[in-house]
């Protein structure tokens, strides 16, 4: 049984109306030993866009306080974030680690070129193959400038907002994107940097985790072991989503052991 949810929102990500509270509550009744609250912190996120996707730090950290200590006999909360990579706003986030103390940091993309790709525009220019490999590259890019994080976050996030229903439901084709792939994964393995398993893909009904199957066979064949499990979650009823999916797969895979992270270092946990 997988214990721990680390990737999960509160209303401190503008995408998100749940308390933690509410998050909490529904944790410690599905028998939860931990979990990491990440919520959104991207430094220029587009302004046009209805969400900010970035929040008060220190109001974030003073709740979580409150409810490390309210709930400290049922449940363990631990600190994380989850920061939009993007290139130019390398020293932003470096300053923003440097200064607060997370348990746990994903590394994400959610814009490229300016756009974000849950918005059509960023489609209406690019083929399909050119938004995904466009995606990937910028992937690539972020991860080299930048390496305050743990794990990177749904590698294949870009699918599930591909225009047809074709590439979205798993016949987008890894073998196709494999040479830039490839190369975020030796990137983070470069820099002792892991992946996150986001059962959110199922919930979206891709038919895969984020990364799908592929993916985590590659990074696995590469020497690759960190693999932190996350659902995501952004309402009460959506934490923990299809874990017994994620865990299955996992083992198919070969994988023995996952991760959580505490004070920024890795434990493995037997799945």
């Amino acid at each position: 049984m997988i214990t721990a949810d680390f990737h999960v929102h509160s209303n401190f990500s503008s995408d998100c109306k749940a308390s933690m509270e509410e998050m909490i509550n529904q944790g410690i009744r599905q028998g939860l030993k931990t979990l990491c609250f990440t919520d959104h912190m991207d430094f220029d996120y587009p302004s046009i866009y209805s969400y900010s996707f970035g929040m008060e730090i220190e109001d974030y950290l003073k709740e979580l306080r409150l409810m490390k200590e309210k709930y400290e006999s049922q449940i363990e909360i631990l600190t994380g974030i989850e920061l939009g990579i993007q290139p130019h706003v390398t020293n932003q986030m470096e300053t923003l680690i440097n200064k607060y103390p997370f348990d746990f940091i994903i590394g994400s993309v959610h814009v490229v070129d300016k756009v974000d790709p849950y918005y059509p525009e960023y489609w209406e220019k690019r083929s399909e193959e050119e938004g995904i490999l466009r995606w990937f590259e910028a992937m690539n890019e972020g991860y080299k400038s930048f390496q305050g994080f743990h794990v990177c976050g749904h590698i294949d996030y870009i699918v599930r907002y591909a225009p047809s229903s074709k590439v979205k439901y798993n016949e987008y084709s890894y073998a196709f994107y494999s040479d830039v792939l490839d190369e975020i994964l030796k990137t983070l393995l470069k820099y002792g940097k892991g992946i996150e398993v986001n059962s959110s893909g199922f919930k979206y009904g891709l038919g895969h985790p984020h990364p799908k199957t592929e993916i985590l066979e590659r990074y696995k064949e590469l020497g690759g072991e960190i693999i932190t499990i996350g659902s995501d979650a952004h309402q009460p009823e959506h934490l923990c989503y299809d874990f017994d999916l994620v865990a299955s797969l996992l083992k198919e895979i070969g994988y023995r052991y996952y991760t959580i992270f505490k004070e920024g270092k890795p434990i493995m946990e037997r799945l």
